[in-house]
């Protein structure tokens, strides 16, 4: 399957009384397979919408992100037998539940489709950039990465958020900035659940010219062709007029 992560979470709410304070707890599953290997198990306690602490079977123990959070952490750590019990839950509680998880988003998910184009950079720091359009997928989680010769590029990449259509799908935009290099292989790799590998599209400078470019570059052929064609037809012409003189000789 795809390396992109499907993520299913179980949310437990508990309301305070007067004051309006909420407690709520998210325990999450994250994988990309039914494999143990391939799941982080996560439960974040959170007060007023902020996150305290957080349990992730990857790193087997509790983090605290607040004063409070940090004192809590240090608290439940220390608790063997707890701790013992939390990071069981990657196999009791992810792994029993995900054969249905996964079959579920896995049935009604939809494959995306990309265009690759250039435009004008950002900014002037170089002087071109890809951009890497992704429409039309579904479920939203989805992972838009770049290769330059094989190598994947972590400088000068910019990336919206998945943004709803409306219409259940999902959009996003990745933006690369570059020097160009001769020779070069530049491509876009997509990661989605609803691909049984990554869909890589490769860059192609004919296809890729900005719009403004293409305008004039089929501005000027169309020029050069209705000109060849005026050219034709005027010595068409004049070869039929020659035909029809006769040729006098003078002294």
């Amino acid at each position: 399957m795809a390396s992109s992560f499907l993520c299913l979470s179980l949310l437990f709410i508990s309301l305070s009384t007067a004051d309006g304070f909420m407690e709520y707890y998210v325990w999450r599953c994250d994988f990309n397979s039914t494999e143990l290997k391939d799941i982080d198990f996560t439960a974040s306690s959170y007060y007023n919408k902020i996150k305290y602490t957080q349990f992730s079977s990857s790193v087997g123990k509790f983090v605290g992100f607040t004063e409070f959070g940090v004192k809590q952490a240090d608290y439940w750590n220390k608790d063997q037998a707890q701790m013992a019990g939390w990071r069981a839950q990657k196999e009791t509680y992810c792994q029993h539940n995900i054969g249905i998880w996964y079959s579920n988003p896995l049935s009604k998910s939809v494959k995306p489709y990309v265009r690759l184009h250039s435009t004008a950079p950002l900014s002037s720091h170089h002087p071109a950039m890809l951009v890497c359009r992704v429409y039309d997928f579904y479920p939203s989680k989805i992972k838009v990465s770049w290769l330059r010769d094989g190598q994947e590029v972590t400088s000068d990449v910019t990336s919206t958020e998945e943004m709803a259509d409306g219409d259940w799908y999902y959009q996003t935009h990745s933006h690369l900035e570059y020097t160009p290099r001769s020779g070069e292989k530049i491509s876009c790799v997509v990661e989605h659940a609803s691909l049984d590998k990554p869909l890589i599209t490769d860059w192609d400078p004919s296809s890729s010219m900005p719009e403004s470019e293409r305008n004039k570059l089929a501005i000027g052929a169309s020029g050069l062709i209705l000109g060849l064609i005026l050219s034709l037809a005027g010595f068409i012409y004049y070869r039929r007029k020659a035909r029809g003189r006769i040729l006098v000789p003078t002294n």
